[in-house]
């Protein structure tokens, strides 16, 4: 199938660039292939909304979709010892850190307005099909995708509803994968995209949404925290934003450099719920959704070139996420326009398959620059110095931009990849989480029940381990097997078997989340996108 412009993902940034691309040349042929069984069925996201970007883009967008309905009224932050909730007065928060004039949305429901609205320019949209390579031609340029095979069973081999994939063929092609898509990590690794960028860094968010009771609820209140249960070493936070419907949004980020293997980012979420803060707002409550992904928390200096021969990277591919800000849905819509109008003109040129040298260029320079640049060494001070000091650094810095326009800092590196933080399991002791009680808190599998979560499961592994016994040896018997915990689905066990210990893959557990992919300590795992359609099914995150 041959098209002007193939792009992989029908999250924001791919559905922002569709659009942009037919609204200038209403001619263009553009397609949009998703994994996900249904638009936004694996978007998720906290989500507050910075609206600049969307009101450029589609500026109906607030009437039309339903999702401006909720402003943010009241912008609260705390930080959390184990019983307290502390109060940072506003006055001291920079001015890009306000959310007012922002909305409390469900972003994949706004992907699925976007996707109609798309559609109706004349987009193709093509959800629950997988792209699983990239296709080059002669030159090494990349001319368009492949599709995964569907029906294959557990050792690969074709079975009675076997369907081969397609190539979908294009000018350019635009991988709008969201974090650590695998398409991109070859992109990124065959063209050296990364040289000369720092070493992205990412988190684990987590969330839940909530119905409370109305006495509980305050539409568009949000806030925000940091501190307990995390230690002091450990970067993360959290995040409550009241929705519409009695719907309160619970949120909580583990950063993935953490150095204790013995640490479960999922757990530490339940404990943060029955902080006396949070457990007043959800006691009476019933837990409606859950889900988890990773989130690219690298920054201006970890973006690596965003374009190559063939395509381009955008959105979280291109890891355009404003850490303290805890947002990427705005720049992921600004980086498909940006992208749209330089692809645009490149068509109209009757150029193909080169290098968009001038959208690598023009990102710094956008809208996009101006709201990672000031933030950039948030991000490298919380890892060195801890949450206490490194939030403090960090605010003093983002002053000085505010006051001055410039850092006194300069541009500070990171100091190495999340994997490499880990550190052996005999340096630490193992942590006694609470057993779920059930009304608060909960387990794995009740909670990626309610994901949606689901895979055909007579099909190959899509979680590609290369080498068992270095798993064992290492993972296991270094690190004391951190995969069955920082893993949010269940889908890693060790099992202790009479030849030695086995890693069990439930893959069919998989929400898609690519912590595995990240922060396996000898980046021996890796994952693989299913069949097209399997994975969580996202109702209103």
């Amino acid at each position: 199938m041959n098209y002007d412009v193939v792009i992989v993902g029908a999250g924001p940034a791919g559905l922002a660039a569709a659009i942009r691309l037919k609204q200038q040349t209403p001619s263009l042929s553009v397609v949009v292939i998703e994994k996900a069984g249904a638009i936004g069925g694996h978007v998720i996201s906290g989500a507050v909304m910075d609206p600049a970007a969307l009101d450029e883009l589609v500026p109906e967008w607030r009437s039309a979709s339903g999702e401006a309905e909720i402003p943010v009224t009241d912008d609260r932050f705390f930080y959390l010892s184990a019983k307290k909730a502390w109060p940072l007065p506003a006055l001291f928060m920079p001015r890009l850190m306000s959310n007012h004039g922002n909305f409390v949305v469900s972003l994949a429901n706004i992907c699925r307005w976007l996707a109609a609205h798309a559609e109706a320019l004349g987009v193709e949209i093509y959800p629950g099909f997988a792209a699983a390579e990239l296709v080059f031609d002669a030159e090494g340029a990349v001319i368009g995708v492949a599709t995964g095979d569907v029906g294959l069973d557990r050792e690969g081999r074709p079975g009675e509803s076997h369907q081969p994939g397609m190539e979908l063929v294009g000018c350019y092609t635009v991988l709008a994968e969201g974090v650590r898509g695998n398409l991109s990590k070859q992109a990124i690794a065959r063209f050296a995209l990364a040289e000369g960028a720092e070493t992205p860094k990412y988190g684990i968010g987590f969330k839940e949404v909530w119905q409370v009771e109305p006495a509980q609820h305050r539409p568009g209140h949000i806030q925000h925290s940091f501190g307990w249960p995390l230690p002091d070493s450990t970067g993360g936070g959290s995040f409550l934003y009241h929705g519409k419907d009695n719907q309160v949004t619970v949120g909580f980020v583990v950063h993935l450099d953490y150095r204790n293997p013995y640490l479960s980012p999922f757990e530490e979420f339940q404990r943060f719920k029955s902080h006396p803060a949070i457990r007043r707002l959800l006691i009476n409550g019933t837990r409606i959704a859950y889900g988890a992904r990773a989130i690219s928390e690298g920054g201006f200096q970890s973006v690596p070139k965003l374009a190559f021969p063939g395509g381009v990277l955008v959105g979280d591919a291109a890891g355009f996420v404003n850490v303290p800000r805890i947002k990427g849905s705005h720049n992921a819509v600004r980086s498909g326009m940006l992208v749209a109008d330089h692809l645009a003109a490149a068509l109209g040129a009757g150029r193909a398959a080169d290098t968009l040298l001038s959208y690598d260029a023009a990102w710094r320079q956008s809208a996009i620059g101006a709201d990672l640049y000031p933030v950039r060494n948030v991000k490298p001070l919380w890892s060195r110095f801890g949450t206490l000091a490194g939030i403090a650094l960090g605010g003093l810095d983002m002053w000085a931009h505010q006051l001055f326009g410039r850092s006194l800092l300069g541009t500070l590196r990171h100091a190495s990849a999340d994997h490499e933080a880990l550190e052996p399991a005999a340096r630490h002791r193992p942590i006694a989480y609470p057993a779920p009680d059930g009304n608060l808190t909960f387990d794995r599998l009740s909670s990626i029940f309610l994901s949606g979560v689901n895979h055909r499961e007579d099909q190959p592994v899509h979680l590609v381990v290369a080498d068992a016994e270095r798993q064992r040896r290492n993972e296991h018997d270094v690190f004391g097997g951190p995969s069955s915990r920082y893993c949010p689905a269940g889908v890693y066990e060790w099992i202790e078997q009479p030849a030695g210990p086995h890693l069990q893959i439930n893959a069919q557990n998989c929400i898609h989340c690519k912590t595995c992919d990240i922060k396996d300590p000898e980046q021996n795992i890796t994952w693989t996108p299913p069949e097209g359609g399997g994975g969580p099914n996202y109702a209103n995150m």
